[in-house]
């Protein structure tokens, strides 16, 4: 056999034996997840109170802010970024309904904007949700964070949640997302 052919050979056998590992872990964890259930807030019954800022077992709540794309109006006015109550419609500090700063917004196209959401910054206090909701068409919502959630046995969130919003569903069932408007 001839160098460049035994290389060729021992290339290929190593990206097979690659690939075969990758699908055996991600065969793996599939079954793990299978059966499993987690903690998740139902969108349809959240009313943003900010509970879940602070009742968290983690220090950073695993709860953040979602937004639905297909939902958003992509305002000149966003009320679940801005304050709706002060006159200046700028993006200054003293305007912006979250205390971290974790809404940006970019410009799409004259008057509007996409507004994204930095999950690092996020607290999940419900600010920039109740104003969507209050007065938006509610593209912004909470939802648990499943790679920051520690699944506890019984969600500390859950026990003090005034509308019994959060709940445990089978992992398999993925996030529950707020309804698209028709």
């Amino acid at each position: 056999m001839q160098r460049r052919n035994f290389l060729q050979t021992t290339a290929r056998c190593t990206v097979a034996a690659g690939l075969l590992g990758t699908a055996g872990v991600l065969a793996a964890k599939k079954k793990a997840v299978a059966g499993a259930s987690v903690w998740q807030i139902d969108p349809e019954k959240c009313i943003g109170c900010g509970a879940c800022a602070y009742r968290c077992v983690n220090t950073v709540s695993a709860v953040k802010c979602f937004h639905n794309f297909k939902m958003c109006g992509y305002c000149d006015l966003c009320t679940g970024f801005f304050d709706p109550q002060p006159l200046a419609r700028n993006a200054g500090a003293e305007n912006q309904l979250c205390p971290t700063n974790a809404i940006s917004r970019r410009d799409v196209e004259t008057p509007y904007f996409e507004y994204q959401i930095d999950k690092e910054l996020c607290i999940g206090c419900g600010k920039c949700v109740d104003g969507c909701f209050s007065l938006g068409n509610g593209s912004l919502f909470l939802q648990i964070d499943q790679s920051r959630c520690k699944q506890c046995n019984q969600c500390a969130i859950a026990l003090y949640c005034p509308s019994k919003a959060i709940q445990k569903i089978s992992a398999e069932q993925g996030y529950l997302f707020k309804a698209t408007e028709s």
